[in-house]
């Protein structure tokens, strides 16, 4: 039992150490996995789209 309220205690006091972002930073890291998402979406879509219709030509 010590063993688990050790280890609650030094989680918290780590916790306490931790620097945690600011709103700004996360809205613009978001913002950046998004664009980046939709980005690599339409990248990947297009290219699925030509290896279909090349496949479909050949064959």
């Amino acid at each position: 039992m010590k063993k688990i309220k050790a280890f609650f205690a030094e989680s918290y006091g780590e916790l306490k150490k931790v620097v945690w972002p600011g709103r700004e930073s996360v809205a613009s890291s978001t913002k950046v996995v998004m664009v980046s998402t939709v980005l690599f979406a339409l990248f990947f879509g297009v290219v699925d789209f030509l290896l279909v219709k090349g496949l479909f030509f050949i064959f």
